[in-house]
């Protein structure tokens, strides 16, 4: 597995691996307002997109997203941190480590970039996204959860990655 950029004329499909990874796990409803949304992130090139592919030109298995500050979600509250968008696993691909590896990239990048904390916005039903998190040194942040919406209800977590200074 190698995980890169995402080149432009591959941001549709990752759009799509998205919505298809979220709604095979009911995270996402067919008439969904997010889903146009989830589709595009990342195609105005405010963040990098990665993904995750089988071998050098293999199929795209997975995506994830980094936003620094001030593109970012609701959960970034300023210079030095950024966020983790839209980690998702083609579902056929899915509990083969592909998550795993995109997370470690996202965050290894995240690092690299001098960033100090990264956050991110997950719903309260991904149990095994949580896991992964929590796996990875990611804590809760009840303080960041928020609602986009009446109804959404989204969690919030945080991994430091390197000392304030």
């Amino acid at each position: 597995m190698l995980i890169r950029e995402a080149h432009p004329d591959e941001l549709a499909e990752v759009g799509e691996i998205r919505v298809a990874a979220y709604r095979a796990d009911d995270f996402l409803s067919p008439d969904s307002t997010y889903a146009p949304r989830l589709r595009d992130l990342g195609a105005d090139g405010l963040g990098q997109v990665l993904v995750a592919v089988d071998g050098a030109a293999g199929p795209i298995l997975g995506t994830v997203m980094l936003q620094f500050w001030p593109d970012a979600g609701h959960v970034v509250r300023g210079p030095g941190e950024a966020e983790v968008r839209a980690l998702a696993v083609r579902p056929a691909a899915q509990g083969a480590g592909v998550g795993r590896a995109l997370l470690a990239a996202v965050i290894d990048r995240a690092a690299r970039a001098g960033i100090r904390y990264l956050v991110l916005s997950t719903q309260p039903e991904m149990a095994t996204a949580h896991r992964l998190y929590v796996a990875a040194g990611f804590g809760r942040l009840p303080d960041r959860d928020w609602s986009p919406e009446p109804g959404t209800d989204l969690l919030a977590y945080g991994k430091r990655l390197a000392a304030d200074g």
